[in-house]
């Protein structure tokens, strides 16, 4: 295999989930061949500084990798500049990255897919990202792995030649997109990366998710996925940035690699389809909608 790709962990005031994370990369096959970065951003208030002193302790302690590099912030980046320059930082070292955030527990097998396909795809200009987690699908008949349009942030890889095409600048991006664009971009309306895209226009977030996933596909680029997740998010508890409390999106984390690839690069008509019965169920039928909206309220 060539050289391996280097992990990026983005942290910042969640030891516990840090914690977590770190314990379930380090079983990784390939862990201790591999360089792992951790990128500790600094408090934003008083009120968060004694926890980021302790995921920066966390960081300080860790080992299992080839090399472990902590990176700690002087002043608050925020998690859309921390990972965009992390990463910018990384690819032009490397080639390429390999990228967590703090609340991602991964297979065994996580960071061998990530690798082998970083390997398998280096020259294909159309696939521009990989992702580890993947929903719970209905359809158990797809796959081992997938091409699709939009790209997951949780748990993902590319290179330098993909991240070039990354654009900031979401007037740009929105310049770009007609009444069907959008469409094909939201999944037929079944999922609000549209929405996302306006709000960070009205500055009501501050994703670098949507504006790479925007460049992708802009670009006419694919993803790489797993039929079977190699990542499951347990940052959905209330505690995270972006994340509201609920289940939705939990999963089983495989714990089989990933061993076939798909030679043809095209999105795969079968997984759109699963996706897209996914997320237009998801949420469930109005009953566990209302259950699910009080216990965001209360909880």
């Amino acid at each position: 295999m060539q050289q391996l790709a280097p992990i990026a962990l983005f942290v910042y005031n969640r030891p516990d989930h840090t914690r977590r994370t770190l314990i379930h990369l380090q079983k990784n096959v390939l862990a201790d061949e591999s360089r792992l970065y951790i990128f500790c951003d600094a408090a934003k208030t008083d009120a968060d500084r004694d926890k980021v002193e302790q995921v920066r302790q966390i960081a300080r302690e860790t080992t299992g990798f080839k090399s472990v590099k902590v990176i700690e912030r002087d002043h608050n980046l925020g998690l859309a500049e921390s990972i965009i320059s992390g990463v910018t930082q990384l690819v032009y070292e490397y080639g390429k990255v390999i990228v967590f955030e703090d609340d991602l527990l991964s297979s065994p097998y996580t960071l061998e897919y990530f690798n082998e396909a970083l390997t398998y795809y280096a020259n294909q200009e159309k696939v521009m990202h990989i992702g580890a987690y993947m929903y719970n699908l209905k359809d158990k008949d797809l796959p081992e792995s997938f091409f699709y349009r939009a790209a997951s942030s949780w748990g993902w890889a590319t290179w330098a030649r993909a991240w070039n095409h990354f654009e900031p600048d979401i007037d740009k991006l929105i310049a770009q997109f007609d009444t069907l664009s959008i469409i094909r971009f939201s999944i037929e309306g079944k999922m609000n990366f549209w929405r996302q895209i306006q709000e960070f226009k009205a500055g009501k977030n501050n994703s670098w998710a949507i504006r790479w996933y925007a460049s992708i596909f802009l670009k006419g680029g694919l993803t790489l996925n797993p039929s079977r997740s190699l990542i499951n998010n347990i940052g959905h508890d209330g505690t995270g940035v972006h994340s509201n409390r609920e289940n939705m999106y939990d999963v089983h984390i495989s714990q089989q690699p990933v061993k076939k690839f798909p030679n043809v690069i095209e999105e795969n008509e079968k997984a759109y389809q699963a996706i897209k019965h996914f997320l237009a169920h998801r949420k469930g039928n109005l009953f566990k909608r209302m259950v699910r909206f009080v216990k965001q309220r209360v909880g």
